[in-house]
């Protein structure tokens, strides 16, 4: 059966674990923990992964409509994403249109979600890398909304600051909005799960 990748990015290692840049990591985190499974980080894939399935009851579902998911968390640093991305593809036997990745949006403020298929990477060096490795920006993107930052703060320093400790409820919220997007576009459809979830 054909599988999704469903590629949360990021920058691995403690260090990282609660910046705004990380996102991606965080809702793949809670697609795993919704399957009750867990990430390993098999020989040569630049990545950790986690093979689980997902039905209309959700993530961890068995029978037999269910829909083969591999998620990805690339060990790479973001820059570098499309290199775990090319190779997890390659591997699972996935073409890009049925690779969704979950990344941080400037663009939209904080609280706002928007799902689409290709486009450009609008200056994302994650997205920027996937493009070149997959020879193609026609994959599903997660749009998570970030905002812009304060003041003269600039972009490539903002991303790399946490989450104020006020918004962790919110966030919270975010994530789990994020997670359902995904299992709906994989299990609905792209314009289905935009309807829904698109904001």
């Amino acid at each position: 059966m054909a599988a999704w990748l469903v590629v949360g990015l990021g920058n691995p290692g403690p260090t990282y674990a609660f910046h705004r840049h990380n996102v991606g990591f965080m809702v793949v985190d809670e697609l795993a923990r919704r399957a009750g499974a867990g990430f390993t980080a098999p020989r040569g894939m630049r990545a950790d992964i986690c093979e689980t399935r997902l039905t209309a009851l959700g993530m961890g579902g068995i029978g037999a409509d269910a829909q083969r998911i591999v998620l990805v968390k690339p060990r790479t640093f973001m820059n570098d994403s499309g290199a775990a991305v090319a190779k997890a593809c390659a591997y699972f036997g996935v073409k890009p249109a049925e690779v969704v990745v979950v990344h941080d949006e400037l663009d939209l403020d904080f609280g706002r979600l928007r799902l689409k298929l290709g486009g450009g990477d609008n200056g994302h060096n994650g997205l920027k890398s996937i493009r070149s490795a997959l020879g193609t920006g026609d994959f599903h993107r997660v749009r998570f909304g970030i905002g812009r930052p304060p003041g003269r703060q600039a972009p490539s320093d903002f991303v790399l600051t946490n989450f104020p400790a006020s918004a962790r409820e919110e966030l919270a919220l975010e994530i789990d909005r994020s997670a359902d997007a995904v299992e709906a576009l994989i299990l609905r459809g792209l314009e289905a799960a935009q309807n829904t979830f698109n904001s």
